[in-house]
């Protein structure tokens, strides 16, 4: 008698351990899912956004390239102007701006993928 409730007992809590650990994985796996998705959504964003932004970036330097050009009287000199002015923004980026860039990038991810409040 004691020894077959026992038995029950064991398979029952047998039972449930393998109950909690398929639900547990099934809760991980869609929590995966979820920051996966979120962090495709962000990337797709950020993509749509950058050539929006690179198009009209794009469009402005001929603007101002153009209206230098104009001022100055020669042709080319808008547009190596304005290039010369990319460059040294390049170059400063290059130089300066490689640890600020990464702060920002991992405060955003780190923001979205660690502050789920509506996850509990």
């Amino acid at each position: 008698m004691a020894f077959e409730k026992l038995s029950n007992s064991v398979h029952d809590l047998n039972n449930n351990i393998q109950s909690y650990m398929q639900s547990n994985s099934e809760y991980y796996k869609l929590r995966a899912f979820r920051q996966g998705m979120k962090g495709a959504t962000s990337l797709v964003r950020f993509l749509v956004m950058g050539f929006l932004l690179s198009t009209a970036g794009i469009m402005l330097s001929f603007a101002v390239a153009i209206v230098i050009s104009e001022a100055i009287g020669v042709p080319s000199s808008g547009y190596f102007i304005v290039g010369g002015f990319y460059m040294i923004v390049f170059v400063l980026i290059f130089i300066f701006g490689k640890e600020p860039i990464e702060k920002l990038i991992l405060r955003k991810f780190s923001k979205s993928v660690f502050n789920d409040t509506d996850d509990e």
